[in-house]
């Protein structure tokens, strides 16, 4: 599963209706993009020649198209099929021979490649739209300004003056005298 805030149940649910058992069902809570996947490479280390890996959609499996085909090229040389469950085209790899299957996976993985590659740009132009209307992007901040005023005894307007990045230019409040002066934090308000 790609995030923590996914739900498992309905790729669990399809997994046990094929009869697959709790204990041969794999579980990683982790982004798709990370190669941290402990439990995928559990059940990979325990197939053996003339299993089958069942996964929901083939997605599942790999980061890339590049992963995705690897994946499946090097279970196929110890004799180890891929098969998925809800794609909208079906893949079986047991039969390496099938050349619809080949093509097939090519055809899925070229699709989820493109995909996050859509969604990527989607997330980018989203956040340089927020950015253009004023709006913050990104992690809210944990530290409120009206707060910080009150604990160093300033007013927010003196606060956002030291916060503001220098940029060697005065400020339109400010004089290129005052910018050569040493501001006592609890004297000014």
């Amino acid at each position: 599963m790609s995030t923590t805030k996914q739900d498992l149940d309905r790729q669990i649910d399809a997994l046990h209706k094929e009869g697959i058992g709790a204990q041969r069902i794999y579980v990683d809570k982790t982004s798709k993009a990370t190669t941290k996947r402990p439990r995928l490479h559990a059940a990979l280390d325990q197939a053996q020649k003339g299993d089958v890996i069942v996964a929901h959609t083939l997605d599942r499996l790999g980061c890339t198209v590049r992963d995705t085909l690897n994946l499946i090229h090097d279970l196929a040389k110890h004799g180890v099929g891929v098969r998925n469950l809800t794609d909208p085209i079906r893949v079986d790899s047991s039969d390496p021979e099938d050349p619809m299957s080949q093509l097939a996976v090519v055809m899925l993985a070229l699709f989820d490649q493109m995909e996050r590659t859509y969604a990527i740009e989607r997330a980018a132009h989203a956040r340089a739209v927020a950015t253009a209307k004023g709006r913050r992007v990104g992690r809210p901040s944990v530290a409120d300004p009206t707060k910080l005023a009150c604990e160093f005894s300033i007013s927010r307007e003196t606060l956002y003056q030291y916060l503001r990045p220098s940029t060697g230019e005065p400020a339109d409040d400010e004089s290129p005298a005052e910018l050569n002066t040493d501001r006592s934090v609890t004297g000014e308000s």
